[in-house]
């Protein structure tokens, strides 16, 4: 029974070693569809950006003090999410709790300023209804805002199992995980911050 026992967890142990690896390789793949999606986005708004149809153009929406702002915002939640990681990986919890709760007011912030421009928009009756480029612009910057509320909503899961749980191997992949995806929304919002606000600036 005894030894019967041993050989299990000896052949269930490298299972789960081996668990964390694949788990961060399914996310890659999912990031690289995404980034597909997004590629595919950006493709599109580069030809509709243009057809406004005598309605408001992006030169008339471009807030370039805001929007700087909200890049600044966004890269500083992204170096403090990696010193968030740092103390996870030194088995600080209270650290990690930490710069994640900083990481999260800045996320939230950014959240909060593209939310306010993107309504004023909507009052104003300038709707993705209203021209092709707006219908662009909503659905580009309305994606990337969307992936930050799903991101911060995981950040606060993540942290409130840590709290309670402690840092664990299972904590570790999804920090992990989780980086992952903040890097990738930094880097699409780097794409949105050239692509439609200093181009539309021009």
């Amino acid at each position: 029974m005894t030894s019967l026992t041993s050989t299990q967890a000896e052949h269930h142990h490298p299972h789960h070693h081996d668990a964390g690896p694949r788990v961060i390789f399914g996310f890659w793949i999912f990031i690289l569809s995404d980034f597909i999606m997004f590629s595919a986005l950006f493709a599109t708004y580069a030809v509709l950006r243009n057809h406004s149809f005598g309605d408001i153009t992006i030169k008339q929406i471009v807030d370039l003090p805001l929007i700087t702002t909200q890049t600044l915002l966004l890269l500083a939640s992204c170096l403090t999410y990696g010193f968030g990681l740092v103390a996870m990986h030194r088995g600080n919890h209270k650290k990690l709790l930490t710069w994640a709760g900083v990481t999260f007011v800045l996320g939230l912030a950014f959240v909060g300023m593209d939310y306010q421009q993107l309504a004023h928009l909507y009052r104003d009756g300038h709707t993705w209804q209203t021209s092709a480029f707006l219908s662009a612009y909503y659905t580009v910057v309305g994606l990337q805002l969307i992936h930050m509320v799903a991101a911060l909503l995981w950040l606060l899961i993540i942290a409130g199992q840590v709290s309670l749980k402690g840092i664990n191997e299972r904590m570790k992949n999804r920090f992990a995980c989780l980086g992952l995806f903040w890097d990738f929304l930094n880097i699409m919002w780097i794409f949105i911050f050239a692509i439609v606000y200093l181009m539309g600036a021009i």
